[in-house]
């Protein structure tokens, strides 16, 4: 063979391993820059709270500066659409509650505040999990202290009124479900939130809400707010003895609140990977555990498939209830 020849296949050789070791190079200095945390509601909120609590760990972790932007609008579909269309190189993630779910079923979306439920994300990783709570306020209720007491009421003639944070919230869709599992018309009056919703049911303004633990605990404490029942499938440890809507009856009415960490599609699968494994560890530590439970939440963790397949569990169950219950956020 000629010295040229060698020289040739020599460079060829160089440029193919250069080709495939520089992507991989890449991928393992992943993170070598700040990344950005979108969070689709504004600051103040329970979401937002808990993405600076994983952004703050995870920027020790990763020896990177982890920064929340809050990018409100359209019921959370104005983030959730500008993740979907961001670079998918790990640096722009999305925290998100599960509405970013059920938003599109419930709520025209287009321009930019369109999105691909399943086909536009890289699932990364289930956080917390928020069992959903009824409350009601002992005054507004009379003599009823449960559930079957106030269906009863209801039955009776007694005008109900419930709130949520919102039209087309999982707390509507629990709220809309059990009125009709319950054959009841409990009046549902929709606030921007659940501090607002919060707030009127303490005051009576509104008989009683579906809500997350964390907002209602001193109230609960303090007698100003009694629980009635779960929408989850099993009791919660945040309050085990209130009884689930199942064991009341109610057996399919099953609705709970999740959040988790997505990415643009197409983003590494080594770059998820480590961000999985990295907010995994931190769901360990005691002190992520003991804040999340400030705001009614208990730590979930798992692979990316995990959150993966419940979040097509949730499109395909929420999606025959929002459709049967005519539920819509117009």
């Amino acid at each position: 063979m000629s010295c040229h020849r060698r020289l040739i296949l020599a460079s060829t050789a160089a440029a193919v391993f250069a080709a495939v070791a520089m992507p991989a190079l890449a991928q393992s200095a992943y993170p070598s820059k700040p990344i950005t945390v979108v969070v689709s509601y504004p600051p103040g909120g329970d979401t937002d709270a808990i993405a600076r609590l994983f952004a703050d760990k995870l920027g020790q972790r990763l020896k990177q500066p982890v920064v929340v932007d809050n990018k409100p609008g359209a019921g959370g579909a104005i983030g959730n659409g500008f993740v979907g269309r961001a670079q998918p190189d790990g640096y722009t993630l999305l925290f998100t509650p599960n509405p970013f779910t059920t938003a599109p079923l419930v709520m025209k979306l287009s321009g930019a505040a369109a999105y691909d439920v399943l086909g536009g994300y890289e699932p990364v990783i289930n956080t917390a999990v928020q069992p959903l709570v009824l409350v009601g306020n002992p005054a507004a209720l009379g003599g009823a202290r449960t559930l079957p007491q106030l269906v009863a009421a209801a039955k009776a003639g007694k005008a109900v009124s419930y709130a949520s944070p919102g039209a087309g919230s999982p707390m509507h869709i629990v709220g809309e479900w059990l009125n009709k599992a319950a054959g009841v018309k409990f009046t549902h009056v929709p606030y921007r939130g659940v501090g607002p919703s919060v707030t009127d049911v303490v005051a009576g303004h509104v008989d009683v809400a579906w809500v997350t633990f964390g907002p209602v605990y001193q109230y609960i404490a303090a007698g100003k707010l009694v629980p009635l029942a779960i929408g989850d499938a099993q009791r919660s440890k945040l309050a085990p003895e209130v009884p689930t809507l199942s064991e009341l009856g109610y057996a399919d009415v099953v609705v709970g609140a999740w959040n988790g960490f997505f990415a643009p599609k197409g983003t590494p699968a080594a770059v998820v990977q480590r961000l999985n494994q990295e907010l995994n560890a931190i769901l360990k530590e005691p002190e992520v555990t003991q804040k999340l439970a400030v705001f009614g939440a208990l730590p979930a963790g798992g692979s990316p498939e995990v959150l993966g397949r419940l979040n097509q569990r949730e499109y395909a169950v929420m999606g025959k209830a929002i459709r049967d219950l005519g539920i819509s956020a117009e």
